[in-house]
């Protein structure tokens, strides 16, 4: 997830970057303390902590170090950046619940709020931490607080937390990302920000003087994730490819994913969704877009009570995008298949919660049903 950012409300020495996503914390961490660095002085004007500790006496001394880090003149010029990096004991772990780490980080809280001496910045970098203790709600009252927190790509609509990463990186590079090269981008190598970067970093290398990033492009030279699998699963039952599905549901078991995720992940928002667009294109006579990001414009023209029941993004959006992949598949399929699609869709479900039938052979099933039909 892109950025969170809290400006301090009392000074601007103190800054701090945290979340779960620890590829984007430590890159931004370095990014900044490279900006903070004191023009004079070179590494003797920087002095940085190890937070990566093992234990609770570790913690306590690596407080206290930063501590007298802050009070400790710099040997040349008159500014200093102290870094306390990679913090592992502001997370809810054994050693961040501690009464000794606890009782220390107030005294750290405590000595911050009162100023730091002139000259002196602080950057505290955690890839965890605890949002519920005291000493995260006081950095977000005494630094410039930056959080970069992994995406939950179980929740609908991450792909555009995704995207909100793509876009800043692309732009660093004067890429220009077609709306379905972006899409498929993200629907191929997931929302890891390291695998993102990667990725289009190969992307630009590939296309040389060239800036324009197409669909095509991107399905030829992104490596597929688990969530990439779990979307060309969507898009080959869509096109009802039979075999090729069921290959794709024995790489993603091989791969470890469970029979209810690929379920609800692929198979279930497919179907749905080719349902609810088939009804709509029957119902309001549409014609098929020629492209996905054209749906959003035919929907547009429809009346709120038709689009009321459609799936929606957590922003309470239409999942336009989503819908216009359906309906350029949707031909493929009568309705009533799709309604019975539904209904197969629901006895897998209690198939594989209630019975002891290999998931793959449910799963099996369930597709040559939805694809063979």
């Amino acid at each position: 997830m892109r950025a969170k950012s809290s400006k301090a409300r009392v000074t601007s020495q103190i800054y701090a970057v945290v979340g779960s996503d620890e590829s984007e914390v430590k890159r931004r961490a370095k990014e900044l303390a490279s900006e903070l660095a004191p023009a004079e002085g070179g590494d003797f004007a920087i002095e940085t902590v190890d937070g990566a500790v093992e234990n609770a006496e570790q913690a306590v001394a690596q407080i206290h170090q930063t501590i007298e880090a802050i009070q400790t003149l710099p040997f040349f010029g008159r500014d200093k950046l102290v870094w306390l990096k990679d913090v592992s004991f502001l997370g809810d772990t054994i050693t961040g619940r501690t009464t000794a780490v606890q009782e220390t980080l107030e005294e750290l809280k405590q000595f911050l709020s009162r100023g730091l001496p002139g000259g002196v910045v602080l950057l505290l970098s955690a890839p965890e931490i605890d949002k519920r203790r005291a000493f995260f709600k006081a950095l977000g009252k005494i630094a410039i607080l930056e959080q970069f927190d992994r995406i939950d790509t179980s929740r609908s609509g991450w792909e555009e937390d995704a995207e909100a990463i793509v876009h800043p990186i692309a732009a660093e590079r004067k890429l220009r990302f077609e709306p379905e090269a972006i899409e498929a981008l993200v629907r191929l190598a997931g929302a890891d920000s390291r695998q993102l970067r990667n990725e289009i970093e190969k992307i630009d290398l590939y296309l040389g003087s060239r800036r324009n990033v197409t669909a095509d492009v991107v399905r030829e030279l992104v490596a597929k994730s688990a969530t990439g699998v779990i979307w060309e699963l969507s898009t080959s039952l869509s096109k009802r490819r039979l075999g090729e599905s069921l290959a794709l549901l024995d790489q993603l078991l091989f791969q470890g994913e469970t029979a209810m995720a690929i379920l609800y992940a692929a198979i279930i928002p497919t179907v749905r969704n080719l349902l609810v667009v088939k009804d709509l294109m029957q119902r309001y006579k549409l014609r098929a877009p020629s492209a996905p990001f054209q749906f959003n414009t035919i929907l547009a023209r429809l009346p709120e009570e038709a689009t009321r029941h459609l799936p929606r993004k957590k922003d309470g959006t239409i999942n336009a995008y989503a819908l216009g992949l359906a309906a350029c598949e949707a031909h493929r399929f009568e309705l009533d298949e799709l309604i019975e699609g539904v209904r197969d869709c629901l006895r897998a479900n209690l198939q594989l919660v209630t019975t002891q039938l290999v998931p793959k052979f449910v799963l099996g099933q369930l597709l040559i049903k939805l694809i063979g039909r």
